[in-house]
């Protein structure tokens, strides 16, 4: 057993828990398979963007994950079963083994991020969808739609469409039919939350697995790795004057990374971050969990984390 961590961080994990079957190291997560009911997923705090893991790790970062998404499992099981068994600890929840969709559901209620980038490209449209001339980046969309993206061999996700997953047989029409209302479901309960507590929820993606035959939400949501945010007070003054509204997600990271040459692409190098830019980086992790939750962050200790991680699993299975 064993936990590699800079002061403060969790890189990685390499535990032997009881009944292990299996072991998947992801770009952010840990993931350890209990015989074939269970999943144990460790959030550290390694950060990617544009499919690479950054040269640096986050402090809190994992712990801010886990709890938001943990936080909005529960929050959302009445509109759709969900993976979550328990929160074992601050960077574990441990949930049922499911098998999952190759598809990524991707909800967008504004044009940012990879969506604007396309649009600005010339396109006018995505994932199948089509957009009117005259949108600015960031502007609401007439109403969410769905852009969904489907996992490539090695690389970049790859976009999609409606049609295209039933064409492909990806999905068969009613399961794909119940995960566009699910997707836009769960969209719909997290702009409302987000709206009381004075954030605009942008953008999000949700995946979608079985157990039993029945569709379940597994991993993550609502976190600002999954979604975007826009602060609501000062979006309409921010967009009437045609700046770039401030926002609670990674896309930050991605535009520094851009500014320093690096977008995942072939023969780029990525980029060290400065120690200010990644303390900058975890502070806005824990503002937007207290901003979003309501509630004050209570940073976890690290000093014992890993011996504190394999006794809070293993008691889950004693």
């Amino acid at each position: 057993m064993m936990a590699q961590e800079q002061e403060k961080t969790l890189v990685s994990t390499n535990f032997f828990f009881k009944d292990q079957t299996a072991f998947i190291r992801g770009k952010v997560r840990d993931v350890y398979m209990i015989r074939e009911e269970h999943v144990v997923l460790i959030a550290s705090d390694r950060i990617s963007a544009f499919d690479h893991v950054l040269t640096s790790a986050i402090p809190y970062k994992g712990q801010v994950l886990n709890q938001i998404a943990s936080k909005f499992l529960d929050d959302t099981s009445y509109i759709v079963p969900n993976w979550k068994i328990s929160e074992a600890d601050p960077h574990v929840t441990i949930g049922h083994r499911c098998a999952p969709y190759p598809v990524e559901f991707v909800v967008r209620g504004y044009l940012a991020g990879h969506a604007w980038r396309e649009y600005k490209s010339g396109k006018r449209e995505v994932c199948g969808v089509k957009l009117p001339d005259g949108l600015k980046e960031n502007d609401k969309l007439s109403e969410p739609i769905l852009t969904p993206s489907t996992k490539a061999e090695s690389g970049h996700d790859l976009d999609i469409s409606y049609e295209e997953i039933l064409e492909q047989k990806i999905i068969k029409k009613k399961e794909l039919s119940q995960l566009k209302d699910y997707a836009l479901a769960l969209y719909d309960h997290g702009s409302k939350h987000a709206a009381k507590q004075g954030l605009i929820l942008v953008d999000t993606k949700y995946e979608f697995g079985t157990k039993d035959g029945k569709i379940h939400l597994i991993d993550e949501i609502h976190t600002p790795d999954s979604s975007r945010y826009f602060y609501a007070d000062s979006y309409e003054d921010i967009q009437a004057k045609d700046q770039q509204q401030r926002q609670l997600s990674k896309e930050f990271v991605r535009q520094w990374l851009i500014g320093e040459g690096f977008q995942g692409k072939d023969g780029q190098s990525c980029p060290e971050m400065p120690i200010e830019f990644v303390e900058t980086i975890s502070q806005r992790y824990i503002e937007l969990y207290e901003k979003l939750t309501g509630e004050s962050f209570v940073p976890r200790d690290y000093t014992n984390i890993a011996t504190e991680i394999e006794n809070n699993v293993s008691s889950c299975f004693a």
